[in-house]
């Protein structure tokens, strides 16, 4: 299975609150969260990643650069207005016949549920499985409605009455996602929420998985959070 990391935003919140470090380089547990990434999923089966950052990260660049020595890693540097433009970049190293998993490089999780999640996705049929959690710790969540066999019926801005969870940035596609991706773009889409409606919209079968929390480092106080839910035991 293919996987990809989208590490291209600008991490400017974390900036102005005092976090010196380039996101991607955020120590959690001692350990950058991107080279943490890499190595989950070279864990979990990865026949490759593929990593975008933006053209103002030499340190970050430059551990890509020293991890490549030893993991396939596809690194593309490029400036982007948005996640959704992220992965269109990484799209080439995307093709194929393989399924992918794709996620920020702010999204924490425990790696037991990952490999639940994964394990889940090759064995699935769907067009796409998602990661949704009803952990809402998020300024702007994305609101995932679901039936109750857990299949995917709409993302919404608000919460409505079958939206008990949330999108948890870890998105499992097949390349048939990449078809959808090339129309967004064509028709001045953004946005990785607006992408994901598409998906409904041209009928692709996506189905959630429940995680039981996920964290996105958006602001200092999140990587003490996520030290402590890293440490604690599920």
């Amino acid at each position: 299975m293919k996987y990809a990391i989208i590490a291209a935003g600008e991490g400017s919140r974390l900036a102005k609150e005092g976090v010196k470090s380039p996101k991607p380089l955020i120590e959690i547990q001692g350990v950058p969260i991107i080279e943490r990434l890499v190595k989950l999923f070279m864990r979990h089966g990865a026949s490759s990643v593929s990593v975008i950052i933006n053209e103002q990260q030499p340190q970050t660049l430059a551990l890509l650069q020293e991890l490549q020595k030893s993991y396939p890693i596809n690194l593309v540097v490029k400036d982007t207005p948005s996640s959704m433009h992220s992965m269109h970049a990484l799209m080439p190293h995307l093709q194929g016949n393989e399924k992918f998993c794709l996620t920020t490089v702010d999204t924490l999780f425990r790696e037991e549920e990952f490999a639940r999640y994964i394990a889940e996705f090759q064995r699935s049929h769907c067009d796409g499985l998602m990661a949704v959690t009803d952990y809402i710790d998020d300024e702007k969540p994305l609101y995932v409605e679901t039936d109750e066999r857990l299949r995917i019926t709409a993302f919404c801005d608000n919460a409505g009455a079958n939206s008990k969870y949330i999108s948890g940035g870890i998105y499992g596609l097949t390349p048939k996602a990449l078809t959808t991706l090339q129309k967004c773009m064509e028709q001045g889409i953004s946005r990785m929420r607006n992408f994901q409606r598409m998906l409904i919209t041209d009928g692709l079968a996506l189905q959630a998985c429940c995680f039981d929390k996920i964290i996105d480092i958006d602001h200092a106080e999140d990587i003490q959070k996520a030290e402590r839910f890293l440490s604690d035991p599920l």
